[in-house]
């Protein structure tokens, strides 16, 4: 048997070079995705809400219409609703964003 270590027909140096330019990869991808903005609203559009894929908000627009000083509750329940769909959109785009460089596996603070 040859040296060195024979993983299905890949040597060591090249699955350290292959893991080096997966490593790169997730890197150029995790920055991407940190600065990638998404955007939700609720209340049919009275409450905006912008976040970025390393959830960050970094908008939040209310329509001044909507501003009911009798009904606080229902400004605040669209802010909560806005702000969660935000980030749950971030976090599905990351997700795919990572998955196209791992290959769907589920790689354990990498979002």
């Amino acid at each position: 048997m040859a040296r060195g270590y024979n993983m299905g027909g890949m040597n060591r140096n090249q699955m350290i070079a292959q893991a080096r330019k997966m490593q790169e990869q997730l890197i150029a991808v995790q920055q991407k995705v940190a600065s990638t903005e998404v955007s939700a609203s609720a209340g049919g559009g009275a409450v905006k809400v912008t976040a970025t894929g390393g959830m960050r908000l970094t908008s939040l627009t209310i329509d001044p219409e909507t501003l009911d000083p009798e009904d606080v509750e229902m400004l605040q329940d669209m802010i909560l609703a806005a702000v969660n769909d935000a980030l749950e959109s971030a976090e599905q785009m990351a997700s795919q964003q990572m998955g196209s460089v791992t290959g769907g596996l589920n790689i354990p603070g990498l979002f």
